[in-house]
């Protein structure tokens, strides 16, 4: 695999990371499972900003914050994402 982080990219990783969730989750660690769950949606929501073809700096996609800020403002905001699917990404405190 190559150094780029391209769309492709971030979708497998978000693949592997969700057969990773899946896998402890059946092992009853469910904090490891929500973790790799979590990564799963990070990278799904990297990914879905970059083939959107919004304008963001693809440093600030690289931070929770950034990404979470991004992700609501360009693809939450006016749409495509639902509101409810939008929160999901969202850690709870």
């Amino acid at each position: 695999m190559s150094g780029e982080l391209t769309p492709a990219v971030l979708m497998a990783k978000a693949v592997r990371a969700s057969a990773s969730a899946r896998v402890l989750l059946d092992l009853d660690d469910v904090d490891g499972a929500c973790n790799r769950a979590y990564y799963a949606m990070f990278d799904a929501a990297r990914a879905a900003l970059r083939t959107s073809g919004a304008l963001v700096q693809p440093n600030r996609i690289k931070t929770h914050g950034g990404l979470i800020a991004a992700f609501g403002l360009h693809l939450v905001k006016n749409g495509p994402i639902s509101r409810e699917l939008g929160h999901l990404l969202k850690p709870n405190p």
